[in-house]
Order: structure tokens, then C-alpha cells, then sequence
């Protein structure tokens, strides 16, 4: 059974903590440092993204992250010899987050391939629309890797059951109408928008783009299934004096999310 459809079904009342961090940024070791320091903070799936020159649904700091990745080196053949590398030492679920070009340059066929191989577990392409997606889900499923789509405050009922039903295992929901980041303010709009989608979607859902609190974590989670950390993670990491600085202040933050949800 696919880790990710494992793990939901041995956890079902738990909110998912899914950290967001950037293959290559701000290294490879660092990188690999940081997973699993989040396996030890008690997350529940790792996201992890292959960088992409022109990231359209990030905002400043995943667009920092994945520019300087690129500058080093990192490949989306570079980012499965992370997942091998964790591979080593933990079974938890790994999902791939990045844009359609890497995966179609690479070709979806070997690319599904290479990834289970690796130890991939779902993938997450934003850029890639359910509607144009058949191949892709296809080539997915032949290899059991869950597909995760978006959906967002502007997506109406009927698409959003279709995209529910190209979801392998859950849906990732957008809190905002823009991309990630920290900073952002949310009302009583959004939480009658995740709301809303627990009444309608029949799978679990996470909440994204925007978290950058505990508070805000225990505030999504009271509608969802649990909540997608990035932006945050990458502003601790920059602003810390130092590399392993970097790793302790973002596993020392994911912890206290831990505790809040």
C-alpha cells in the first residue's frame, strides 16, 4: 500500500503536519538535515520541492529558495537521490511538489518510473490542470503514487468534486487567492471557506500558502485535516546565523505546531 494511503488509514484522527522544504536550499546536506529533523518533530508527510526557474505559485521565499538550489546544481534527478537518501533511515510518506516543464523535460513515463524507485509517495504539480492531467494520473497510479491537487477559495462546487476525484488520497486546499507566504492575514472568510469544503469534499483536506504560526495552524486544522508549512520554514532558515542554526530554530518551530494541532 502506498505510504501516504497507509498512513491515513493508521492515523485517521490525526491533523497531517506537512512541512514544505526546498530540494538543494540551502544545500543538499542541509536539506537532508532538515527532513529529518522533521521526522523527529513529529510531522506527519514531508513535501519536498524540486526547485523550477519560474515557480508561478510561490511567493518571495519559496522563490528565494528554489532560485538558489538552482545556482548549486539541483536536478529533479538530484532531488530522487534525496528521497533515496532518506529512504534510508525513515518510511515516512515523501511527496514531490514542483512545475509540469522538469517532469515533461525528464518524460512522465520514466520520471514515474524513477520515483517509485526512489521512494516517492504522491506528487503535487500546481501548474498542471486536472483536465489535461489523465496521462499524468494514469502513469501515477500504474506506479502507486498518490496525485494531490489544488483547489482554491475560486474553485465552485462542481470543480471541486472533479478534483476531488483526481486525488489519489487527499485534496491540498489554497487559503488565498495569490501565492505562498508569510505574513497573510485570515478572517472569517477563510475559515467559512475551509469549512465549506469539509461539508462538500468526502476525502481529507489540508490547508496551505500562509501558515507561519502555531495559532494559525490550530486555526486551520479546527476546519481541515491538517496544514502545509513552507514559507516559514525557509524565512527561519535564511535568517539564522547559521546552517545547523537554520535546521534547530525550524524543528524547534515545527514542534510547537506539533503541539498546537
Amino acid at each position: 500500500m502506498n505510504r501516504i494511503r497507509s498512513y491515513i488509514k493508521q492515523n485517521k484522527k490525526q491533523k497531517l503536519l506537512i512541512p514544505f522544504i526546498t530540494a538543494g536550499f540551502p544545500d543538499t546536506k542541509t536539506t537532508v538535515e532538515l527532513i529529518i529533523a522533521a521526522v523527529d518533530s513529529g510531522c506527519d508527510m514531508i513535501e519536498i520541492g524540486f526547485p523550477f526557474s519560474d515557480p508561478l505559485a510561490d511567493g518571495a521565499e519559496v522563490q528565494f529558495s528554489s532560485y538558489h538550489a538552482l545556482k548549486k546544481g539541483m536536478t529533479l534527478h538530484k532531488t530522487l537521490k534525496i528521497v533515496e537518501q532518506i529512504r534510508k533511515t525513515s518510511e515516512i510518506p515523501l511527496i514531490l511538489m514542483g512545475y509540469y516543464n522538469p517532469v515533461l523535460s525528464y518524460g512522465e513515463k520514466q520520471f514515474m518510473k524513477d520515483a517509485t524507485a526512489a521512494g516517492v509517495d504522491g506528487l503535487i504539480i500546481p501548474d498542471l490542470p486536472v483536465s489535461e492531467a489523465s496521462d499524468f494520473k494514469r502513469y501515477a497510479a500504474k506506479h502507486n503514487i498518490s496525485t494531490i491537487f489544488l483547489v482554491a477559495p475560486t474553485t465552485d462546487k462542481a470543480r471541486l468534486k472533479k478534483i476531488e476525484k483526481s486525488c489519489s488520497d487527499f485534496v491540498y486546499a489554497v487559503t488565498v487567492t495569490g501565492v505562498t507566504g508569510t505574513g497573510k492575514v485570515f478572517g472569517r472568510d477563510t475559515d467559512n471557506y475551509l469549512k465549506g469544503l469539509g461539508e462538500v469534499l468526502k476525502k481529507k483536506f489540508v490547508a496551505g500558502f500562509g501558515v507561519s504560526s502555531p495559532e494559525t495552524a490550530r486555526r486551520f486544522c479546527k476546519y481541515s485535516d491538517g496544514v502545509v508549512i513552507g514559507s516559514k520554514l525557509i524565512s527561519l532558515i535564511r535568517n539564522a546565523s547559521s546552517k545547523s542554526r537554520g535546521v534547530k530554530d525550524a524543528a524547534r518551530f515545527l514542534s510547537s505546531v506539533r503541539r498546537a494541532i
